[in-house]
């Protein structure tokens, strides 16, 4: 699975501005769910912006549900009315950081719930996959390397070892923002990206082992700065509930 990386605050904001273009698009031209968008080309004129900013927010409105890209076909809407797709788009658009948060909390539950069940229901083939993914991520930090993406598919590759269709669903949908969540976070090196990759290299491990429990703690750790983020100075206690 192939994941756009979102870097910097200007372009999201050129993003919500195609989506918002996109949504106008579909209610002017009163298209219903299976009817074809232009292409990329024909949008990114129309809008006057580049291919790949139009192909970022098309990936986007897809991760929700919205859009449904078929290779060699083009992209159609989904089996959703105009009133709850207006709605569901209106709903990304107006994300604030608080809403931001929740995603990202949300995130932190789910994969203490996904890495656990993972540890218990893995096969060898997830492992597979996991440590693809642990291997790429690993390369680009030691490296100095953005490895966002690496990271994400790590997780992402959890989630679908977890066997739970609802949670591994539930990760790809909340992807997307929680991939700016990452905007101004620095690229590792040195003992930081040895510690970092020691901590992916550790929940991989408990899940080999089958070890929901150490799978579960070293997800915790994992999440250090995102319960800091989340929580400030209670980030103790929310860990302890967690």
């Amino acid at each position: 699975m192939k994941l756009e990386i979102l870097t910097k605050q200007d372009n999201r904001e050129l993003q919500n501005e195609i989506i918002s273009k996109i949504r106008d698009l579909i209610t002017y031209k009163n298209l219903e769910p299976g009817d074809k968008l232009p292409a990329e080309r024909v949008l990114s004129e129309k809008f006057e912006v580049s291919r790949s900013s139009v192909r970022e927010a098309i990936q986007k409105l897809e991760f929700y549900g919205i859009l449904i890209s078929r290779p060699q076909s083009g992209t159609f809407i989904a089996n959703i009315g105009q009133i709850a797709m207006t709605g569901m788009i209106d709903d990304i658009l107006s994300l604030d950081e608080q809403d931001f948060k929740s995603l990202v909390e949300t995130r932190i539950l789910l994969e203490l719930k996904t890495v656990r069940l993972a540890a218990l229901r893995r096969t060898d083939e997830d492992l597979e996959r996991i440590k693809s993914a642990l291997d790429a991520y690993k390369v680009k930090m030691i490296a100095g390397e953005d490895c966002l993406e690496e990271d994400l598919l790590f997780h992402l590759a959890i989630a679908a070892a977890s066997k739970n269709s609802t949670m591994n669903t539930l990760m790809l949908l909340i992807t997307p923002e929680i991939i700016v969540a990452y905007d101004e976070d620095p690229i590792c090196d040195g003992d930081v990206a040895l510690s970092e990759v020691k901590k992916h290299e550790d929940i991989y491990r408990a899940i080999l082992n089958q070890d929901p429990k150490l799978a579960k703690e070293t997800m915790k750790i994992h999440f250090s700065k995102l319960y800091d983020y989340i929580y400030g100075e209670d980030r103790n206690l929310k860990v302890k509930k967690g």
